[in-house]
């Protein structure tokens, strides 16, 4: 297979590379309206109006790669709840009970799911007789100070022409990674990840719980273009942010039609329990970059429900994508000639040779092809730059899918030859090197120690004997700092009351 060569790694001046940075929403208009209403994109954060309301039900990315360690098994990694701060409390972050969140398989490109992996969550609370997440240092999932838990269930559904044929539970009450509160209630909390890792019936492996947000950009193309003078650009607007990830690792005979016929269509989909019970989907996620800078805003809410097969409605996005104009009128970059049927090649139906089904059907999904192998030196701009196990050949957790998409939506395909890209080019954090690969969540105890203190060392220590409550000895006493607080409170609390009482009769004296 023949990669798809790209001029040179050097980059242009920053107007042109902000401009690529703004025409790459145009690269992923183009791919993303096109394909389905239904169709979110695999960078959703708050793309629709009604999800963005509801963000344990909003998917972020989607990412899907043949596993580097394991290259016999796909990895597929789907993210929700957008914009996690770390220190959030004390209702920190959990996958929400009345929904089912989907992972599908097209194993043919029909554009209709023959496989979906469906996770299913349940809270559990042991005390509700206090306002914290953790009554203690949390050392274990099953620990006793962890005061609100969540389990999971997986079943896998066979699906043809989109009607059931089968419904196998292949995982039950999987316990779910917390949320990173912090050093004090969590000293280890790689141990507490590692015991969230669990083997599935079928040989799959599977994950759930809070990790660093994998998606590295800036966002701030939406301030007037990077800030109206191009100087809001380099920064990765996500960092120190967390989502919650569902990782699950699969055996590539599990997933794909057969050896022949390796290659597959993932998306993931969240369905929301309604009054009456039912289900509806509000959110979808397969190709990055699709609502969120694509559909215009009346479409984007009838996106989020639709499925892969009706994506053909939404053709006319792809095939005439407003992004490109735009730059062209703002900025003078001239836009490729319309229609882009290029951009449908690459975004609706894979890349012929390489990721395109026979007999495909254009739609919205993440296409891989399981029998190439993994790369031993990843390049971020992947097919582009001559390395086909990346994107879009799926999407690695490395591959910089805003500078390729802004550089195949600006024409790199069909003459166009640039070096776009919005200057952020890698993770803040170092991803792992085995499943689930996600980096382990930015922790609520980050920033700046109090005055006097250092980490690691107790603070009392630090602070001397004001801590300490009245009549405990210098140093030999184990009395907590709440404690130390709770005394001077107490003490504070007596002088008020002492001076009141002192006042009232002073002022009772002059009266009377």
């Amino acid at each position: 297979m023949t990669p798809i060569s790209r001029s040179g790694v050097g980059r242009r001046a920053l107007t042109t590379l902000v401009c690529g940075a703004l025409a790459a929403g145009g690269l992923a208009a183009a791919g993303a309206t096109a394909l389905a209403p239904g169709a979110a994109s695999a960078s959703s954060h708050r793309e629709a109006p009604l999800i963005s309301g509801t963000p344990q039900y909003d998917n972020t990315d989607v990412y899907a790669f043949v596993s580097p360690d394991k290259p016999d098994t796909t990895t597929i990694v789907a993210n929700w709840i957008p914009f996690e701060e770390p220190a959030g409390g004390p209702n920190f972050y959990t996958f929400a009970d009345d929904a089912q969140y989907d992972i599908h398989i097209d194993n043919n490109g029909d554009a209709q799911g023959e496989l979906i992996y469906r996770y299913t969550f349940k809270t559990h609370r042991k005390n509700g007789n206090t306002f914290l997440y953790n009554t203690g240092p949390v050392t274990s999932l099953d620990d006793p100070d962890l005061n609100i838990t969540q389990t999971y269930d997986i079943d896998v559904l066979r699906l043809h022409n989109q009607r059931l044929v089968s419904k196998t539970k292949i995982a039950d009450d999987v316990p779910v990674a917390p949320s990173d509160v912090g050093k004090a209630s969590m000293p280890d909390y790689a141990k507490l990840r590692y015991q969230a890792v669990s083997k599935t019936a079928g040989g799959a492996t599977t994950f759930a719980g809070q990790a660093d947000d994998p998606f590295f950009l800036d966002l701030r193309v939406f301030d007037l273009l990077y800030g109206g003078n191009l100087s809001e650009v380099g920064r990765d607007t996500l960092k120190g942010y967390n989502v919650n990830s569902i990782a699950l690792q699969v055996p590539n005979d599990m997933i794909r039609e057969s050896a022949g016929q390796p290659i597959v269509g993932i998306w993931s989909t969240t369905q929301r329990r309604d009054a009456r019970g039912n289900y509806r989907q509000v959110s979808r996620l397969g190709m990055p970059l699709v609502n969120e800078v694509v559909n215009p805003q009346k479409d984007k809410d009838k996106f989020n429900a639709s499925a892969p097969w009706d994506d053909g409605q939404f053709l006319k996005n792809v095939t005439n994508p407003e992004l490109p104009k735009l730059i062209e009128s703002i900025y003078k970059i001239k836009a490729p000639a319309e229609p882009r049927n290029d951009l449908v090649d690459v975004f609706l139906k894979g890349v012929k040779g390489l990721n395109q089904p026979p007999h495909v059907r254009p739609a919205e999904e993440l296409r891989l092809n399981t029998s190439i192998k993994p790369s031993m030196h990843p390049k971020r701009l992947g097919v582009l730059d001559g390395d086909n196990a990346g994107f879009p050949n799926g999407r690695r957790l490395t591959d910089d899918v805003i500078d390729a998409s802004l550089q195949v939506v600006e024409g790199e395909l069909v003459g166009s030859k640039n070096d776009l890209g919005d200057a952020v080019d890698k993770n803040d954090k170092k991803f792992e090197k085995s499943f689930p690969y996600v980096a382990e969540p930015t922790s609520g105890s980050r920033g700046a120690l109090a005055k006097g203190t250092t980490s690691g060392t107790d603070v009392r220590s630090q602070l001397g004997d004001a801590l300490q409550p009245a009549g405990a000895s210098g140093g030999g006493t184990d009395t907590v700092l709440i404690a130390g607080s709770a005394a001077a409170g107490a003490a504070g609390i007596l002088l008020i009351g002492s001076g009141l009482l002192w006042w009232r009769r002073r002022t009772y004296n002059r009266a009377y």
